[in-house]
């Protein structure tokens, strides 16, 4: 009997990174690690290194393993000079200091013009839009730029031995609004209109293309070459774990939300709601940005002095509609719509439904709200969605749980807790490896309940006059 092969995914995401080792063939879990990132906008990437290192070593190392895939967060700006060296510490998705830039980028050319050249609109979270701010604001840093890269990217590379070329998928290149999904290749003319002169840009790699071996520094004990699958961006990531497919849509309640869907046809949505991304299979992946999901919970329930559980407690005593009180809750600006500078409000409190528990129920509505207008977004554009798929810290708390359905107007399906970044990263180090496309689908449990459109009535009325 053959000895069994293992493969390494990796989640590096905005908070941590996590790592799952898995039978290539089965996706049986066999160990995982994890370690934490340090907080804020921007961060030294070499943070990142050291992070993966100690996620590795929780996880049990390398060396046994024959294949590794890293999936991070998307839009994140890594300056590179000569000598690969970083630059300045990395501008992260989730910094708005670019919001200006990106108006600017879309007021120069136009909605359309990006729409139809890439699939997206610039707002402050893509790299395109914190390319033109560093032209414009630290000229010198920018001067000193031969490169750029993603997150993803440059764990990729650190994982290599020094030299090996830059490299990225078609998933997370998608995210920078300089690569077309629909052509398969850069917009360097719009990369130069943001930016001011040319950089160079990772080679793009098919989504079963091993990219290189892993550098023994990461696994000195090991028997045999490791090798390294092209990677993609977080949301990719998730999707591949999922095994996703064409009429999933998939809502994920992170510190921010998303709700995207595989497709077979590119979209182009010059409102700029629906990003046009790709997958990490060789497909597309619309996907709809929201600043404000499971951050929003956490806020109310320090407001109200209670831990996560206290809160569904209290959300799951309120009566639907949360007694007419309303929660906008644009606690860290937002994306879609693109508000950048936006403040949460409340609206409709009064002596009388000023309840804790009508404050909870007003935070998981508003929450949720948000969310059913991401997926409105996509059945805009024609992107079918047949299968509402839950994942994500806050999609383990029982009152999103019992109250989403009513929100979304139909059945949802509640994955069960997992890594699936991490997971959908180590099926396509699997995949280079020609395995993984056999492992079992994802359990679950599914979500019903009365539609509840007077909730989201309501909360149209607040986000339109606000």
């Amino acid at each position: 009997m053959s000895a069994r092969r293992l493969v390494a995914g990796v989640d590096s995401s905005t908070q941590s990174c996590k790592v799952v080792i898995r039978d290539a063939d089965t996706g049986e879990l066999v160990r995982q690690g994890r370690a934490s990132h340090p907080d804020g906008t921007q961060v030294d990437p070499h943070e990142w290194d050291v992070a993966l290192r100690a996620a590795l070593d929780d996880a049990g190392g390398l060396d046994d393993v024959a294949a590794i895939s890293i999936a991070g967060q998307q839009h994140g700006m890594v300056l590179l000079d000569d000598d690969r060296t970083v630059i300045r510490p990395a501008l992260l998705w989730n910094d708005v200091r670019s919001a200006d830039s990106a108006q600017d980028l879309v007021d120069e050319l136009g909605a359309d013009v990006w729409a139809e050249a890439v699939g997206c609109v610039p707002v402050a979270s893509f790299t395109v839009s914190k390319l033109r701010w560093m032209a414009q604001h630290e000229p010198e840093n920018a001067a000193r730029a031969t490169a750029v890269v993603l997150p993803h990217d440059w764990l990729t590379m650190r994982l290599r031995a020094a030299g090996a070329p830059l490299t990225t998928d078609r998933g997370d290149a998608s995210g920078t609004c300089y690569w077309s999904p629909t052509t398969g290749n850069y917009r360097r003319d719009l990369f130069t209109h943001a930016f001011g002169r040319e950089l160079e840009l990772p080679v793009v790699a098919g989504p079963r293309d091993q990219v290189g071996v892993v550098d023994q520094r990461w696994a000195p004990h090991a028997a045999h070459e490791i090798a390294i699958a092209p990677g993609t961006g977080d949301n990719m990531g998730a999707a591949l774990g999922l095994n996703a497919q064409p009429g999933t849509v998939v809502v994920s309640l992170g510190t921010s939300g998303t709700a995207f869907a595989v497709s077979q046809q590119p979209t182009a949505d010059s409102s700029g709601g629906v990003a046009g991304f790709a997958d990490a299979q060789g497909g597309f992946l619309p996907l709809v940005c929201t600043l404000n999901a499971a951050l929003v919970l956490s806020t109310m329930a320090t407001i109200l002095g209670v831990d996560h559980a206290g809160l569904d407690d209290l959300a799951l005593r309120a009566e639907p509609g949360s007694g007419g009180v309303a929660l906008l809750p644009y606690l860290a600006g937002e994306r879609t719509p693109n508000r950048p500078f936006a403040t949460g409000h409340v609206s409709g409190l009064t002596v009388a439904n000023g309840t804790r528990e009508n404050m909870a129920r007003a935070a998981v509505e508003g929450m949720l709200c948000g969310m059913a207008d991401a997926l409105d977004e996509l059945t805009k554009l024609g992107v079918p969605i047949e299968r509402v798929v839950l994942i994500g810290g806050a999609a383990q708390s029982l009152a999103v749980q019992q109250i989403a359905p009513t929100i979304f107007g139909r059945p949802v399906f509640i994955a069960e807790p997992g890594e699936y970044v991490a997971d959908g990263a180590a099926r396509q180090a699997a995949q280079v490896m020609g395995a993984g496309d056999a492992w079992s689908e994802v359990a679950g449990s599914w979500s019903h309940g009365p539609v509840l459109s007077h909730v989201r009535d309501v909360y149209a009325e607040l986000r339109d006059s606000t």
